[in-house]
């Protein structure tokens, strides 16, 4: 593989996507996948990830919509063992979403950045912002002291912003979180303090799926048993969904899939 911040053409980031399965056969079983499918038809919230899904969803509509845009295994009898993400619609998906990072450099969008995955994908995000800036977009600075709750359990947590990217906070750590009222804090803050929204949100979770929501144009990561962001890009909630596992063991093997990416958007990547 290439060295990290030199940009790897298609072909050696196929070979690396599934060397490091962030891409094809994934650590995530496809018995977790059919049951967090199934939860999100049921209409639990915590699927939805901050958007507003409806009741027109089914199983079968689910999986479909997985078939063809994260490339989970198509067979609806495949109950358990493995599950899979097309590196291909991964690549495509990078390719979509460097599409819409350059517009934003070109015009200097305003971009917030957030992730509910800092031990997978803080670094990610901190290079897209850190490029961003340097091709001349800015970066939301996020309003100080929000305090939100996490979903039901009723968790406190403070949103934060570390390098450019907010993320949940609590007790010195950095929270993994699939909710929505981070986002939430974030754009409501915005607007009590009578500063503008972001003109593009890059994140993943809750924090992509509520910046949908709320109308603004959205870029987000997700895995294979997170279908709300598909289904999202599917109803044109979402702007792009890239399919790769969230949560690799070693984050470092994102750094290869980064520099293509903003290779792609020709945004400067970092020496």
């Amino acid at each position: 593989m290439t060295k990290p911040n030199i940009p790897p053409s298609r072909d050696e980031l196929l070979r690396h996507l599934v060397a490091t399965r962030i891409s094809g056969p994934v650590a995530t079983p496809r018995e977790v996948n059919l049951r967090h499918y199934a939860e999100l038809v049921k209409g639990n919230r915590r699927f939805w990830l901050g958007l507003e899904l409806g009741d027109h969803w089914t199983q079968e509509d689910v999986l479909a919509v997985m078939v063809e845009r994260a490339g989970v295994h198509p067979d609806p009898e495949h109950h358990f063992g493995q599950d899979t993400i097309d590196p291909l619609l991964t690549l495509a998906g990078l390719d979509r979403m460097a599409a819409v990072l350059r517009d934003a450099a070109a015009r200097r969008l305003r971009v917030l950045l957030a992730t509910g995955h800092p031990g997978g994908l803080l670094d990610v995000h901190r290079a897209v912002g850190r490029a961003l800036r340097a091709a001349g977009a800015e970066i939301l600075d996020i309003p100080r002291g929000l305090h939100t709750t996490e979903g039901d359990d009723e968790t406190s947590g403070n949103v934060r912003q570390f390098g450019d990217v907010a993320v949940l906070e609590r007790g010195a750590t950095l929270w993994h979180t699939h909710a929505p009222q981070p986002m939430s804090a974030i754009l409501d803050a915005l607007d009590a303090a009578g500063r503008p929204r972001p003109e593009l949100v890059v994140a993943d979770h809750g924090w992509a799926g509520r910046a949908g929501q709320y109308g603004i144009p959205t870029v987000a990561f997700a895995d294979c048993n997170d279908p709300a962001l598909f289904l999202g890009e599917a109803e044109g909630t979402v702007t792009v969904t890239v399919p790769l596992d969230d949560h690799i063991v070693d984050a470092r093997d994102y750094a290869p899939m980064t520099a293509y990416l903003l290779a792609a958007a020709g945004l400067p990547a970092e020496g």
